[in-house]
């Protein structure tokens, strides 16, 4: 599906319609997101501006778990995603991401880091 260009073509304030005069630069490249699931650890780079790279996780089966009351952090397996606020087909689909609530062998865990982007997945265990 082709995206349409940043500003370039949208509706005068007068209704009439303004022609993009030039085409897509590099800068203005669309990218896919990185949906991140359960199953075996698996990384992927992805070129930003400036020649840095960013770490991308498409897919999991372990987080880092802090125990609030305890203190402690530990890496624990992840059995399924029990609810996802960012999307109700990503509950389905079991994707992890930034909020959404998971089943781990140590109990019920919400995500706080953003595994798309930081490329790990951090939660900390919800009251008992």
């Amino acid at each position: 599906m082709k995206k349409p260009y940043e500003n370039l073509e949208k509706r005068k304030a007068t209704g009439g319609r303004r022609r993009s005069y030039r085409g897509r630069r590099k800068y203005e490249k669309d990218g896919y997101p990185g949906e991140p699931i359960i199953g075996p650890h698996k990384t992927d780079f992805r070129r930003s501006r400036g020649g840095s790279y960013k770490i991308i996780l498409r897919s999991d089966e372990y987080a880092n778990i802090t125990d609030p009351m305890t203190k402690e952090a530990r890496k624990v397996r992840i059995l399924r995603v029990i609810r996802n606020r960012a999307d109700r087909d990503y509950e389905r689909r079991g994707v992890l991401t930034r909020g959404a609530i998971i089943e781990t062998e140590a109990g019920r865990a919400v995500i706080t880091s953003r595994p798309s982007r930081d490329g790990v997945v951090n939660a900390v265990l919800l009251g008992r």
